[in-house]
């Protein structure tokens, strides 16, 4: 883990946490609204620095899935 971040400033981490943190938040908000399970999960676990939570937000939440 040190030998990853050993390139990395300091200020890129917090650059890069800064950014993802308000989008992961919008983004688990609307899933949990729509009660989307697997999404909230997905976006929960994996950190994509804030791209899965933007394509979420902003094309897949906007899908109106078929429920069975």
């Amino acid at each position: 883990m040190n030998q990853l971040l050993n390139g990395m400033p300091v200020w890129a981490i917090a650059a890069l946490t800064l950014w993802s943190l308000p989008w992961k938040g919008v983004a688990l908000w609307k899933a949990a609204q729509k009660k989307d399970v697997y999404w909230f999960v997905a976006l929960l676990v994996i950190n994509t620095v804030g791209i899965l939570e933007i394509l979420y937000i902003f094309v897949f939440s906007k899908i109106e899935w078929k429920k069975k």
